[in-house]
């Protein structure tokens, strides 16, 4: 794990520009740092050691010095690779995974993709052809931006190392918070910098003199709903399932250094360390976070896995006021707006992986995405259960059933419940129907933008534009696959790994992997039929299944609890710190433009008297608060304060 930068085309001060570039991002790789500078282009590298340790720096350059490469991830299945290459007469200089690829390109240029399991982005000079090839992971776990000024390509890890090129400045894209403020996340390839993208997941760029062209390798797809099952047998199915995970955290334990692993306390994460339990000749460590609300708070359960596993187990406690505290340094990483705080307490989470001494983490995420986990598939279904007797006063009941840990939510009237989940009236055929009440939620945030940032928007429907993104196969998968497909292919790479992940993890140093992310799983949960995920309303049955024997039942079989964390009560009441009245006071919002000053002080005030507030609010507080500390870093502007000093 690491982080690059560079530029394609002819530029002065190259060796500066790279130093700045590396710098920026030198949380990445704190290891060592690396340079290559030709006439057309150069890389930069800040490393991370973790496999290769003693000759794997970067950028590597193959024999003959015509490619190289600067890489961020790992390739996870190197060795089976190398051994291949080296049956084919391929002689290597390294121990490194970074080599590996630069012998596949050669024999295959860009097709040896379809080779690679890993969480990967990286960049490959092609003196001989004279061309930069930029590439990233079928997930998308790890980032990769890029730019143009003056004729020439740049890129980097992360945008802070752009934003070191003369003539590039930050400037947020109107469209971008619009979509941040519906959908969680820019649509990729937006970013919420004007004029920056980010290269999409599964895709490959190549840039020649004058031309830049960008394709897609592989694609998530799903059977047609009609089509008849090939995976009908569940225990042949969980033993296959069993058998793929198993390989996937094997890979995935491959380092030069000792593996820890997160431990939330939940089924995903659970299954996880209790693989890598079994294949590591060291003690386990592990690690969580606690909240002193017990709403938030899986404690018990992450003490009982972590003794069941007799893992060396650490915590970190996130309590009142540690969000508001690194919130700031947050929103530095993350380089956008966030209508939650989620990644607060990973944050911190990072940094206890970072203090025990370890770089890198297995992480449960990918398994709601990929095995139907989240209440929002769940509600979907009740949701169309509902539409075939729109008039019933019992079905909308199931809404309670599904949110437990929302204790507000039990209150609630059955009208209240049709009502609020579109119960009854919604169209069927709607291409975004799982998520619908969700977009329509965060998008009454919205309420607070100011009457500029309207007029720029014009009538902008995010939502829209995301239904325009969708594959022409999207109607003919069967309704669950179709809200799996929405999780997985924008959510997830867009705010899941990266605002939670790789930002958090990296910001610390520290590599986080995704079993569950591995491609082969993916193809293999995605060909399943949709009752062996989703159970009547049971999530991720064929996971627990599969988890029959690894796992106490009470982890087993315990019901979902989303991970979340204190929201705008973070912020607020006694001890608020004073960047957060200052940035929400009217002046600064003003002069930000973005919002409506009298709204926001109203909110303010609102969150300081009423703790227990829904979550439009919760999201747009922690939204607008976000928005301003990434206008105050990343643009300069002028709080209230230091416009008064």
């Amino acid at each position: 794990m690491c982080g690059f930068g560079g530029y394609f085309g002819s530029i002065r001060d190259a060796e500066a520009l790279l130093a700045r570039m590396t710098a920026a991002i030198a949380h990445r790789g704190p290891d060592e740092q690396g340079k290559f500078i030709t006439a057309d282009a150069g890389l930069g590298h800040a490393r991370l050691s973790v496999i290769g340790i003693g000759d794997g720096q970067q950028p590597m350059s193959d024999v003959s010095g015509n490619l190289t490469i600067a890489f961020n991830g790992e390739i996870f299945n190197y060795l089976e690779l190398r051994e291949g290459l080296i049956a084919k007469g391929r002689r290597f200089r390294t121990s490194s995974d970074t080599e590996v690829i630069l012998h596949l390109y050669d024999e295959m240029g860009e097709d040896c993709l379809s080779l690679l399991n890993g969480d990967f982005a990286f960049a490959i000079w092609d003196n001989r052809r004279r061309r930069m090839v930029l590439a990233r992971d079928r997930m998308g776990v790890r980032p990769l931006f890029y730019t143009s000024k003056d004729g020439v390509l740049y890129f980097a890890s992360e945008i802070k190392a752009l934003l070191k090129v003369p003539g590039i400045s930050a400037e947020i894209d109107p469209i971008a918070l619009d979509q941040i403020f519906t959908l969680w996340a820019p649509i990729a390839p937006r970013t919420a910098f004007r004029n920056i993208r980010e290269l999409e997941p599964a895709s490959v760029m190549i840039a020649t003199p004058g031309q830049v062209t960008v394709k897609r390798y592989w694609h998530l797809d799903y059977p047609d709903r009609d089509a008849p099952p090939t995976l009908t047998n569940e225990d042949d199915a969980a033993e296959e399932l069993q058998a793929l995970l198993s390989d996937a955290v094997r890979l995935r334990m491959r380092a030069d250094v000792p593996v820890g692993s997160y431990l939330s306390g939940g089924l995903d994460s659970s299954l996880v360390s209790a693989l890598a339990a079994g294949m590591t000749p060291l003690q386990l460590q592990t690690f969580s976070v606690t909240f002193d609300s017990a709403e938030h708070d899986e404690s018990a359960f992450q003490t009982e896995m972590a003794t069941a596993l007799g893992t060396l187990h650490r915590t970190v406690a996130c309590q009142a006021g540690d969000i508001a505290g690194v919130f700031p340094e947050v929103i530095r990483f993350a380089e956008r707006p966030i209508i939650r705080t989620a990644p607060a307490p990973l944050y911190q989470l990072s940094g206890l992986v970072r203090q025990a001494g370890l770089k890198v983490v297995l992480t449960g995420e990918g398994a709601d995405e990929v095995f139907a986990g989240y209440d929002i598939f769940r509600e979907a279904r009740v949701r169309r259960f509902c539409a075939r007797q729109p008039a019933s006063r019992i079905r909308p009941q199931l809404f309670r059933r599904l949110y437990p840990y929302l204790p507000g939510l039990q209150q609630q009237s059955v009208e209240y419940l049709a009502a609020f989940f579109g119960a009854g009236n919604a169209a069927l055929d709607d291409p975004l129907f799982s998520h619908r009440p969700r977009f329509k939620t965060t998008a009454a945030a919205k309420i607070f933008f100011s009457g500029d940032l309207r007029a720029t928007l014009k009538g902008y429907d995010a939502a829209e534009e995301l239904v325009s993104r969708l594959p022409q196969a999207f109607p003919l998968w069967h309704p669950l696959h179709q809200a799996q497909y929405l999780e997985s292919r924008f959510l997830l790479p867009g705010y899941i790994l990266s605002s939670q992940g790789d930002r958090m993890a990296m910001a610390h140093g520290i590599e986080g992997r995704f079993p569950y992310l591995d491609h082969r799983l993916v193809e293999f949960a995605a060909r399943l039929p949709p009752d062996m995920k989703l159970k009547g309303l049971v999530e991720k049955h064929i996971l627990r299944k599969a988890a029959k024997h690894l796992l106490p039942s009470a982890i087993r079989e315990r019901a979902k609890q989303p991970y979340r964390a204190p929201e705008a009560r973070s912020f607020v009441g006694a001890g608020e710190l004073d960047y957060v009245s200052d940035l929400l006071s009217e002046a600064s919002i003003a002069a930000g433009g973005l919002f409506n000053a009298k709204a926001v002080a109203s909110l303010h005030e609102k969150c300081r008297t009423q703790p227990a507030s829904g979550f439009r609010d919760n999201a747009a507080f922690v939204g607008i608060l976000s928005t301003q500390l990434w206008q105050k870093n990343f643009t300069g502007q002028k709080t209230s304060a230091a416009r008064a000093a």
